[in-house]
């Protein structure tokens, strides 16, 4: 699995940390997402396809 954020789309709901917070952080500045990992274990998959899935602005995209 391989996550790519679009930062630019971003717009700093928060819902991705709330769904997977092992993987996305937001920026203390600004909210902009914050990839941690974009290779993470395959144990955290549920969470990152919902946080992919809840993200308002489609900033991320996971390839499975």
């Amino acid at each position: 699995m391989k996550i790519i954020v679009d930062q630019d789309k971003c717009v700093a709901s928060g819902q991705c940390v709330t769904a997977a917070a092992d993987v996305f952080d937001q920026r203390d500045e600004d909210g902009i997402v914050v990839l941690l990992t974009d290779n993470p274990s395959e144990d955290l998959a549920a969470d990152v396809h919902q946080a992919a899935a809840v993200c308002p602005a489609l900033a991320i995209v996971v390839e499975d």
